[in-house]
């Protein structure tokens, strides 16, 4: 089929009429599937032990769990969010690029080191380690299991969207299936692979989006004489906002709510990376703090040459395709890396690009669900339940049972979520990562005083504040685009809760510490210390 002319694609897409070719489509995915499948098998032959499973055994060099963690990090809200947010709102669009960068140096500066030295498998490890086991380690995995679920929900009702608009599937039913589908075969990748399958899916992955990126990067500069502001001219030329596209304002600083509200998505998007708990488990997968800081390294190089070319593709789209088709077509704003696709290579191309997204999800998916069996069978089933007595068989047997429990939450909270608004759900994964872990880490490593009340209190309140305010803001009631239409009993003015519920944990944490009781242990704060420094025992 040939390619439609610029004029047209974005109504053919909506019209229902296939603009390009599913079975190619699908083809390309399922070649990719049955890659990682069998390369999954291949890494699982030595998954025996607890650490295998949880941590591949911490044998990959800081390059390769870099390229995995940038392959975990990216996910289809990068792929396909932010060049659709480039190119309807300009400027303002990349600053969520600039946001997920500048993270990483939150996580290299702070993190990174001194949480590989402390711990062994999770966040609860750290936070635990100076202090009661049970409580801290039942607080740190409800967060831990919160935060996935919602991550993960925003994946894999994201999977429904993608099929309306690459495989021509429109029908609920169909997405339905679909999603059903890759929900399984995620589990199917972490029940084999463990750790060590995913990661090699998540560094496969990550190479092909990378070159995919490139490439689309590539053909767009040719188009415009490798000139890049050739292209921005073109750009702003087809797009409402005319040369407004090229300066700030174009979605956020319209009044004084809308500035906060983009220094509230800031703080959230900038420190909540840095306690993703599926980011912070891959730390464990290399030998020594030295691979963990070049992981972090490696990533953030990936993700800078990544979201670069997220700011041409998406001032392309703009270019080439233009809002008004990007706007009419299925999943509207998340169109146009696809309709740029099918614009520049025609019908493979878009079958390239649609593989590279259901590739992202399903890598970002079970990258989740590792995350959140493993925080319940190592923190939950292990210490809780048999106060750190469990047989390593027994707790990965319980990781992988929890693994299915937690695909088929996903699978079925992604059929309900479809069509709903996908962006407030991973903003939330971020709002909460930053409000319920970040402070309790930071004291953890940092705080001498710190304590197990302060540490409560920190997880709980940062978890309930986030969760309370977003009930309570425009996102869920009160405005055109809320989830809930129809109705109005918002009072928090502000989309994305980070600006309140950030500093609000912080305080939880420091208050709880100074009434709580018992007191901090002097003795294994200074075992802390010089483990998460030297690297003594870890």
């Amino acid at each position: 089929m040939t390619t439609p002319t610029a004029p047209t694609a974005a109504t053919v897409l909506a019209a229902g009429v296939p603009a390009s070719d599913p079975i190619v489509n699908t083809a390309v995915f399922a070649l990719f599937v049955a890659i990682t499948l069998y390369v999954v098998y291949r890494a699982s032959s030595r998954n025996s032990s607890t650490s295998d499973y949880y941590a591949a055994g911490s044998a990959f060099t800081g390059r390769q769990n870099g390229i995995a963690l940038s392959g975990d990090f990216l996910s289809a809200a990068s792929f396909l969010g932010i060049a659709g947010a480039i190119a309807i709102h300009g400027y303002d669009g990349f600053l969520y690029s600039i946001g997920f960068l500048v993270a990483w140096l939150v996580d290299l500066l702070l993190i990174a080191e001194l949480l590989r030295n402390t711990g062994r498998f999770t966040m609860g490890d750290v936070l635990s380690f100076r202090m009661k086991q049970r409580p801290v380690r039942a607080a740190a995995a409800t967060s831990t299991l919160v935060i996935s679920f919602f991550y993960m929900l925003a994946q894999m009702a994201g999977a429904g969207g993608l099929v309306a608009l690459l495989l021509n599937v429109h029908s609920k039913l169909g997405q339905a299936l679909v999603i059903g589908v890759v929900g399984l075969i995620m589990v199917l990748y972490v029940l084999v692979g463990g750790m060590k399958g995913t990661t090699w899916v998540q560094i496969i992955k990550a190479a092909i989006l990378l070159m995919c990126g490139v490439l689309l990067t590539v053909f767009l500069f040719g188009k415009f004489g490798f000139g890049f502001s050739n292209l921005l001219s073109s750009a702003a030329e087809n797009s409402p906002l005319g040369d407004k596209l090229l300066e700030p304002g174009g979605s956020y600083g319209k009044n004084g709510t809308t500035k906060l509200d983009f220094v509230s998505l800031a703080l959230a998007l900038v420190l909540g990376a840095a306690a993703l708990p599926h980011v912070l488990m891959r730390f464990y997968t290399v030998p020594n703090s030295r691979e963990a800081r070049r992981s972090v390294v490696w990533a953030t190089a990936c993700m800078f040459v990544f979201y670069l070319c997220t700011l041409v593709i998406g001032f392309g789209a703009a270019a080439l395709v233009g809002a008004d088709e990007i706007k009419g077509a299925p999943g509207g704003e998340n169109s146009a890396a696809p309709l740029l696709a099918l614009h520049v290579g025609g019908t493979l191309l878009l079958g390239i690009i649609a593989a590279v997204a259901f590739a992202t999800i399903l890598a970002v998916v079970a990258g989740l669900t590792i995350t959140a069996s493993a925080s319940f069978a190592h923190d939950v089933y292990a210490n809780i339940f048999k106060r750190g007595k469990a047989e390593p068989a027994d707790e990965v047997r319980v990781a992988r049972l929890t693994a299915i429990v937690v695909g088929a939450l996903a699978i079925v909270g992604g059929v309900l979520a479809n069509g709903q608004n996908i962006a407030f759900l991973v903003a939330l994964a971020f709002a909460v990562a930053a409000s319920a872990n970040l402070s309790t880490l930071l004291f953890s490593l940092f705080w001498k005083r710190f304590n197990t009340t302060g540490t409560l209190w920190g997880i709980y309140g940062g978890l309930t504040a986030c969760l309370l305010l977003v009930v309570f803001s425009p996102v869920v009631s009160g405005a055109p685009d809320s989830i809930l239409k129809g109705v109005d009993f918002a009072w928090f003015p502000l989309k994305n809760p980070g600006l309140v519920s950030i500093p609000f944990s912080f305080l939880c944490g420091i208050v709880g510490t100074l009434v709580g009781k018992p007191k901090a242990n002097a003795e294994k704060h200074a075992e802390m210390e010089v483990r998460s420094l030297t690297g003594i025992g870890s």
